[in-house]
């Protein structure tokens, strides 16, 4: 190709690829017709002057969920391509595939039991409405704040009810006492017990990891003492629903977990659908045990995780 051609191949391909102009714009700048743009942009790509890699995201993620499902003994593994392994792309991504995941599977007279957090908040605003009937939504363990900290709990309801056309029930008390007694007592209340009770009931149940770690959420909120802290940091890899478990899945700290109130761990493992949603980093050695100890049968995350995930089950 002679080199003025050449020139003129390179300049277009440069406007139209790298600068996002149109072949109209590339024509008034360069002082020539449009159609000899789209012949020169050709050029450009036959020449080997312009070449397109096509990256497909999806690529390997059906593979990442099947391997999953049958390493841990899912019902269901979703998995989520982001773009990078950070933690707004992934709550965004997890949402999105949650909330896409229970539109399919909410029918008329599910009983729903949600959890709280930014995870779960991120699935609430990804919901889209779904006409059923008699669907019920209803908060599985308490938040109420010792701190200013949001819990996001009032808003993660509000946008599951007006989702699936219902009044949420919210449970109206902290995650976690200072005595058992205390927990006794609220138990023991008639309008609280069929809260626990709807929880307890509900055939779909949403949930998340809380990561160890001072800045999450849980840690906030002004209720562990120093000695639960100590306990906490020494061999808990997260917490579902408050209750922090080990490796294997095995709930930690009998004390503070009988001060814990919301729905007990052995009983999202009789859900119909038991969906964990987490994702990153600081998640892996959590979601690690809350499969090992068969808490969800429904796990949706994200491609870097499952792949970490794969490895250390191996």
């Amino acid at each position: 190709m002679e080199q003025e051609k050449l020139k003129k191949v390179i300049e277009a391909a440069k406007l139209y690829y790298l600068l996002d102009y149109n072949q109209n714009q590339i024509a008034a700048e360069l002082g020539i017709s449009r159609p000899t743009v789209s012949r020169l942009l050709q050029q450009a790509k036959t020449e080997g002057i312009v070449q397109i890699k096509i990256m497909d995201p999806t690529n390997g993620i059906e593979q990442l969920a099947s391997e999953l499902e049958e390493k841990f003994n899912l019902k269901k593994a979703i998995v989520a391509s982001i773009p990078q392994y950070e933690s707004t792309s992934i709550k965004k991504g997890l949402g999105e595939k949650a909330g896409e995941y229970l539109y399919e599977i909410v029918k008329d007279g599910d009983r729903i039991g949600v959890t709280w957090g930014t995870t779960l908040y991120n699935v609430a605003c990804q919901l889209k409405q779904k006409f059923v009937k008699d669907v019920k939504v209803v908060q599985l363990k308490g938040g109420i704040s010792h701190s200013e900290t949001n819990t996001y709990h009032s808003e993660i309801l509000d946008l599951f009810g007006k989702a699936f056309n219902t009044v949420p029930t919210h449970l109206p008390l902290p995650a976690i006492v200072d005595h058992v007694v205390v927990k006794q007592a609220m138990e023991a209340d008639r309008h609280i017990k069929r809260i626990l009770d709807m929880g307890k009931d509900a055939n779909i149940a949403l949930f998340t990891i809380g990561p160890v770690k001072s800045e999450s959420l849980l840690f906030q909120l002004g209720y562990f003492s120093e000695e639960d802290l100590k306990h906490i940091h020494s061999k808990a890899v997260g917490d579902i629903c408050s209750r922090f478990i080990d490796e294997e899945g095995e709930i930690l700290n009998a004390s503070l977990n009988e001060r814990t109130l919301g729905i007990d761990l052995k009983d999202l493992k009789q859900k119909e659908h038991s969906i964990l949603v987490a994702g990153g980093q600081q998640k892996i050695d959590g979601i690690y045990g809350a499969l090992k100890g068969g808490y969800a049968n429904v796990l949706v995350t994200d491609q870097f995780t499952a792949r970490f995930l794969l490895d250390k089950e191996e």
